[in-house]
């Protein structure tokens, strides 16, 4: 399936996007690609998480207490964690710092600056700035590669079956799913890092943002998220299917074998 086909299926209503990176130093030359169907951004979810753990560490000096809360942050996507990472560094410090090492700018959203997951993104950002922190591990970053780690060890539950998809058991994956109460959406992201040779990676990005406007799907879904509940089989329901048809077709025209 092209991205024509894929996006001519979606609902009126929704939002995707896909991107893909391929770079490296004695390799091919960089091969970037974008898709955008929709709103040009969209909240980011939990699809930061490791990139703000990454930057975070510099900013704690206790490192056994940064890693307390960076690892289940990217490996259980822990949304306590993430906030003591976001509040005690400082949202705008963490996304000044993620802008000084990648040289992308992300705006903290307005309002309430504990939302970390309200950040907007496009899906060439976030696989650009994917691609620094996976060459950043793999010319001796200790702490990119700790991060880069984690993101291997995030479990099928929570990673959509991307890895799978991409017949890549080896990727780095994160990903983010949420629906807001002032959205009519479900919001299901991922993101997978495929090393390669040397300081050669790929990165491959989804954003999905698909409608969702049930009133007692809703209904049971903030029900579900207000007691702390799982809702990833809501977001697999909803989502799954268009989030791995667009990163498959994203790999596919990347040129990736």
């Amino acid at each position: 399936m092209g991205f024509n086909e894929l996006l001519d299926d979606l609902d009126y209503g929704a939002g995707v996007q896909a991107a893909g990176i391929r770079r490296g130093y004695g390799g091919p030359p960089v091969r970037t690609l974008s898709v955008t169907y929709g709103p040009t951004r969209l909240r980011c979810a939990s699809l930061l998480k490791p990139l703000y753990a990454w930057v975070a560490a510099a900013r704690i000096p206790d490192p056994e207490r940064w890693r307390r809360h960076a690892e289940p942050a990217v490996v259980v996507s822990s949304n306590i964690d993430t906030l003591n990472l976001w509040l005690s560094v400082g949202p705008r410090v963490i996304l000044d710092d993620l802008r000084r090492r990648t040289g992308i700018a992300w705006e903290p959203p307005n309002g309430d600056l504990s939302r970390f997951g309200s950040v907007e993104v496009a899906a060439d950002e976030v696989a650009a700035a994917y691609a620094d922190l996976a060459q950043a591990a793999a010319t001796g970053d200790p702490v990119a590669a700790d991060v880069l780690g984690w993101m291997g060890a995030v479990e099928r539950p929570q990673a959509f079956g991307v890895r799978e998809a991409l017949g890549r058991p080896e990727a780095g994956v994160k990903c983010g799913w949420y629906g807001a109460p002032d959205e009519s959406c479900l919001r299901t992201h991922a993101v997978a890092v495929l090393p390669g040779y040397g300081t050669q990676v790929s990165v491959i990005v989804a954003l999905t943002a698909l409608p969702f406007t049930d009133p007692r799907e809703r209904e049971v879904y903030r029900e579900r998220v207000g007691q702390g509940l799982p809702v990833e089989d809501e977001h697999e329901k909803v989502g799954g299917h268009v989030l791995r048809a667009l990163m498959t077709t994203t790999l596919a025209e990347l040129g990736e074998r």
